[in-house]
């Protein structure tokens, strides 16, 4: 997989629940760390660049009003001597009016036709079921102005007729090879978590993502694929050593190999536990969960899981249809609804938070690409791929837990 790097991040969307821009001195400190070392920022960068999310947050809706059906999105990009500047792009021919700091953009296509052209290739779906082997992925990349298809190395053909059996116009379509295919994070082996028997003396290891409650039931938030209704978790004290009963899957919702559909699901907790309002900080502090507003492609997120900490990225597409793998190359349930981050993540993180540096939760893992065994700084070169957070929330009428 090309390695994604911050000169193509995106703005930030979501309103600070203070309306005040977060200075990087009061992040929780595994935030910090995890940002500074995954998105390769210095302390007067990480300032900078968290001045720049709060400018977008400010304009991106009111541009977004402003220009209508010419809107073609907002991000932010990197500049030459490492500084953040918000782009705005617009398909109107005369420029657009911006608050100082935000640079205007000619685009050729509107957000809205993006959208629609993704709509399109979704559509081929309900036709044949299922992704054709070879092709990963699909979703609007603001920066490029395209509707984006990762592909398999070597699977650019078979990339080009499922665009063409869409009907899709190909100066809108731009192709991405990506090294590894995107999978499942259930792991077989390795770290901290939850764990649940799934037969033949086996187990499965995920990650909790986040307290909520419905009625006078308390829970978490997770992954679908991390198990079916009915199915007991297991609190992991150690690497694969199950402890007390943590609950069972309330619901649970996954495609399987030959249908697509939503991966979400959530675990009503035993009245003995207590669940707290945090993210595990991995001896870094925990994260305080303030909230669930939306973030906007581009801005900085970062992940908690079992396997391997804490680590961050930036939002790199929304609404992003994804044709998993297993092991074999076999198709293993198209997702729809994600969202792609360029944070890395490995096998047992599937079910953990991710979460802004202002405590907005902003979903659960679902499954990824590559790992996180790169140099500090390199991230790995993975990518991952979430259930947004809200969408669970409305689609069992959860309440998320947060703390003052």
């Amino acid at each position: 997989m090309r390695k994604f790097n911050i000169s193509i991040v995106a703005a930030a969307a979501a309103m600070f629940v203070s309306g005040a821009a977060v200075a990087a001195d009061d992040l929780a400190p595994a935030l910090k760390t995890a940002m500074q070392r995954d998105l390769r920022l210095s302390g007067p960068q990480l300032i900078q660049y968290l001045k720049a999310e709060r400018l977008a947050a400010q304009q991106e809706k009111t541009l977004a009003k402003q220009l209508g059906r010419n809107f073609a999105g907002a991000w932010l990009e990197r500049k030459a001597d490492g500084s953040f500047g918000v782009v705005a792009a617009s398909t109107a021919i005369k420029n657009t009016q911006a608050a100082a700091g935000v640079e205007t953009r000619r685009a050729r296509h509107s957000l809205a036709a993006l959208n629609a052209a993704k709509a399109q290739l979704d559509g081929l779906l309900n036709r044949s079921a299922k992704a054709p082997k070879g092709v990963y992925s699909w979703s609007v990349d603001l920066p490029s102005n395209t509707v984006t298809v990762g592909v398999a190395p070597g699977a650019e053909d078979t990339g080009v007729d499922f665009v063409a059996r869409s009907g899709l116009d190909a100066s809108v379509v731009r192709f991405e090879t990506l090294k590894d295919a995107p999978q499942r994070r259930i792991a077989i082996q390795g770290g901290r978590g939850v764990l649940r028997e799934v037969g033949n003396n086996r187990i499965s290891a995920c990650s909790i993502g986040f307290s909520v409650t419905k009625g006078n039931s308390a829970g978490y938030a997770t992954a679908g694929h991390c198990g079916n209704v009915g199915d007991i978790v297991y609190h992991e004290v150690s690497q694969w050593e199950p402890g007390v009963r943590v609950g069972t899957f309330a619901a649970s919702a996954m495609p399987d190999d030959n249908a697509r559909g939503p991966d979400r699901g959530w675990v009503r907790v035993d009245n003995t536990h207590v669940l707290s309002a945090s993210v595990h900080g991995y001896g870094n502090g925990d994260v305080a969960v303030r909230g669930s507003t939306e973030a906007a492609v581009g801005t900085a997120v970062c992940r908690s899981g079992r396997t391997t900490g804490w680590h961050c990225g930036a939002i790199r597409s929304k609404n992003v249809t994804v044709s998993y793998t297993d092991d074999y190359g076999n198709p293993d349930g198209t997702v729809t609804g994600l969202t792609r981050t360029t944070a890395c993540a490995e096998g047992g993180d599937s079910g953990g938070s991710f979460i802004t540096a202002e405590g907005q939760g902003q979903g659960v893992l679902s499954g990824g690409s590559g790992d996180c065994r790169g140099a500090a700084g390199d991230n790995g070169g993975g990518n991952s791929y979430f259930t947004p957070l809200n969408s669970i929330l409305k689609a069992y009428t959860l309440t998320l837990r947060t703390s003052p």
